[in-house]
This record gives C-alpha cells, structure tokens and sequence, in this order.
C-alpha cells in the first residue's frame, strides 16, 4: 500500500502524459477535521527564483545608515550611476516607508522606485513587509553558526534545495509541501466540492501545493491545459474520429484489475473532466477588466484572477495558488537586470490587488512572496552571491499593511544575524511566516502543528501581520 502512494504521488507531481494538463487527485472527501472553512480564501504564493536581493528590496534610509549600506555597496551603486538615465538607488530617489511601528532604534527604510506598486499598498495599507525570513531548525545567531554549534537546515545555499526548503521544509526531493498541508486540512473540512481546484499552479509543477490528498493543478496563463494529440490531429480528424480519440485518453471503455493502472486511468479521466469544467467556466464567467502589465507574471496572475473569478462554479471554497518569476540570480549585471524585475512584480501584485477589489474578495485572498534566499550585504563587483534570510511582501484586504514584521538587520557587516559577507541568518523562521497565513486559512491549532512540524521550535508565533 505504502509503495502504491508513492506512486501515485509522484505521477499526480507530471504533467498528463501526452498533455498538458496535470494529473488529479479524483477524491471528493467527507468532511472530518476542525479547520474553519467557511465563506471563500484563497492563498497566492508569488515564488521569485533565484534569490532576490534582500538588501536592494528594502533598502535603508535614514542618513547614517544609508551612508554605511552605499560604503560597502560602492561598487554596485556606481554600477546604478552608470546607467542611462542615473542611478535609481541615491537616497533621494527612494520611496520612503512609514511603517505603523516605527524601528525603535530610529533607524528608517524604503522602497526603490521600481516597486511603487508595492509602496503605493502599503502606503494603503494593503501590504506588509515581514523582515528577515528563511528557513531555520531552531533559533540561530552568527557565534553558534560560525562555531558549528547550530543545528541547520540542509544543504544551505544551494538553490534546488533551499527553494524546496522553503516549500516543504526539507531539501529536493522532499514530497510534501506547506501549501498542500493547509489545503488537506481544508479539503477534509468540506471546503471544496471536490479536491481538483484546491491547488492550481500557473509555474509547473511545486511541491509547495502537493499534499497527502491535494496535488497540483497546472494550467497555463492562456487558461485550460489542452491534450497535444487530440490538437494536433484536430484538422485532419472527423468529428467521430476527434471523439474516439478522446475516449482513448479517457479509458472510458477501460476497467483494469491492476490498482496501479486502474489509478492511473482514474486520474487520467479525472484530468480530462477538470479540465473541461474549468474551460466552460470561464467560457462563461464575467470577465475580469483590470488592466495587467504585459509579463509573465503579469499573465499567470490574471489567470488567477479569472480562476478566483469561477470559484462558485468550481464548488471551491478554499484555494492556493502557485505563480512564479525567475531572473533573481544576480551574480552579475545587477544594477541592469534587477530594477526590471523589481518593476514586474510590483505592477503585475498591484494589479492583481486591484482585480480583487474589482472581483469583490480582497478580503478574500492573501498574496505574499518567496524565495529561495536573499543575497549578500557585500559585493562581488557588479552582482551579489547566495544568501539566507531575506524580506518578503505579504498584500491583501485583510493584511495589517503599512508595518514592518519581524527584524531588518543593520546595513553593516559582523553583526549578530551576519552569517559572513552580510548574508542575513533569518530571525524568523518559514513556519512563523507560514502560521499566520494557515490560521488565516482556517486551520487550527493542531492542523497548523501538523502541516508546520517545526513551528514548535521557535514558540508561540508573534507575527499578527493577517
């Protein structure tokens, strides 16, 4: 049996073989656990591979602490200056934060100009800004680090296995992910009708939504995923032809005896359906007018959009969503590459904010973005290496916007969060980032032990930014 479940879970983590669509748990669940499901919400994980420069995201402001962050970042901000059109990064072409709770060490901080999108929802207080996120075992500091007394995730630094990390808790590989957890506990609590919805990725395939009884749903930013075969050959095959063909990828003249090809089959015919359902669905949904920037991000988060739009047609009362941006690996050619990057994500988050006010559920859905790690305070000419902690964005109607969560270390080097170079050890760990968004979710107490086993570490969660 336990052989028989891994199976499966590694087919529902492809796509549909000869399609593109994903292969689905077929479950309709009776409801049995405790977490709160009532009304519609909805996760959406904004996951910027590569690692985004922390400390060119949130940037310090005050005089002297800007004068220490352009000291040791000299040689990236004459790499701003050189650019055409002058350096974005001078203290005042920064947009400066006014965070609720103001540092109490006086210190200040902004946005780089390129992320008004983000500074216009906070200002707003749309968004939050939760400081010095990663993944850590237990609470760490630069002495216990540097002397090999910290106990410490796996494989640190490396990006296939830090990104897995931050979904799942432990390095690539790992098979089940926080995402999915939270939405197991809802699917048993009868959110949804049926399971398929629950977990619906516009990146591919992410271990963050796979859960014990959810797995992905991968469509693509155009909508539907379609059956590459059966289009091909749609030209050239007569209707009746068009539909044998169908009925062959739906088995539906099929009863194996063997458990394993009879799951696949049922998957098989489960993504079929799903895929159909969405289609006519949103053939017949009210169209979202919300203008997107032209981006890749920008695309995948109007398709959710319109997804969240049919979520009554759908039978989903709880959803989580997987979107993604690469590019964030800034090794080099920072200066030039990042600000652009910046400026996707937050016109395409802006954007999506605002369709949910058009959709009437901003209260309703909560975005906040990941990322394999931050990078180093230092540099290494015009780019910056691996880091660990780094900051990240919490948008949505019911968010506490307009604060600062968490810590933002100083912008020096040898200071106690400083694991080398800058690199920030994280004073809040994936499952405190994570607990706030699953009680928000609706999962209790013991469904959040569950789905976050190492929150337990690190106390009673602080973070009240949702």
């Amino acid at each position: 049996m336990q052989n028989r479940r891994k199976f499966l879970r590694s087919m529902l983590s492809m796509p549909l073989a000869l399609a593109g669509g994903s292969m689905l748990s077929p479950l309709t669940v009776t409801p049995a656990l405790g977490a709160d499901v009532s009304g519609y919400r909805a996760l959406v994980c904004v996951f910027l591979f590569g690692g985004m420069d922390c400390h060119d995201t949130v940037l310090p402001y005050d005089q002297a602490s800007y004068d220490s962050y352009a000291q040791i970042r000299a040689s990236l901000l004459q790499s701003y200056a050189a650019l055409p059109g002058g350096s974005t990064r001078t203290r005042d072409s920064l947009l400066e934060l006014d965070p609720a709770t103001p540092s109490a060490d006086g210190r200040r901080f902004a946005l780089p100009p390129e992320l008004a999108g983000l500074h216009s929802l906070f200002e707003q207080g749309r968004a939050a800004i939760v400081g010095n996120v990663g993944p850590l075992l237990e609470p760490t500091q630069r002495a216990a680090f540097l002397d090999g007394t910290a106990a410490l995730p796996a494989r640190l630094f490396s990006h296939n296995d830090q990104q897995s990390t931050w979904m799942s808790f432990a390095p690539e590989g790992s098979q089940l992910g926080w995402g999915g957890l939270f939405s197991d506990a809802a699917v048993q609590a009868g959110a949804n009708t049926q399971s398929i919805f629950s977990q619906v990725s516009l990146a591919g395939n992410a271990v963050f939504l796979t859960g014990n009884q959810v797995s992905p749903y991968q469509i693509s930013a155009d909508g539907v995923p379609s059956i590459l075969l059966i289009d091909a050959a749609g030209d050239r095959l007569s209707p009746q032809a068009q539909a044998a063909m169908r009925d062959h990828f739906a088995a539906t003249a099929s009863a194996p005896f063997n458990l394993f090809e009879r799951d696949f089959v049922d998957l098989s015919r489960v993504s079929l359906d799903a895929n159909d359902t969405l289609e006519a669905a949103l053939a017949s949904a009210t169209t979202v007018t919300t203008p997107f920037p032209a981006s890749a991000l920008g695309a995948q988060l109007a398709a959710v959009a319109r997804t969240i739009a049919v979520r009554e047609t759908l039978g989903a009362g709880r959803q989580v969503f997987f979107v993604a941006q690469g590019g964030f690996d800034t090794h080099s050619a920072q200066a030039q590459d990042l600000p652009g990057l910046q400026q996707g994500i937050g016109d395409a988050i802006a954007a999506f904010y605002a369709a949910t006010e058009e959709l009437g559920v901003a209260e309703q859905v909560t975005t906040f973005t990941a990322a394999d790690f931050g990078r180093t305070l230092t540099v290494n000419g015009d780019g910056t290496d691996h880091g660990w902690g780094g900051h990240h964005f919490v948008v949505g109607g019911a968010v506490r916007g307009g604060d600062i969560y968490g810590d933002i270390p100083v912008a020096e080097l040898g200071h106690a969060q400083d694991a080398g170079n800058g690199r920030l050890i994280p004073t809040t760990a994936v499952e405190q980032f994570a607990a706030p968004l699953g009680s928000w979710f609706g999962l209790d107490a013991g469904e959040l032990a569950g789905a976050l086993p190492g929150l337990g570490a690190f106390g009673a969660p602080a973070l009240d930014f949702i």
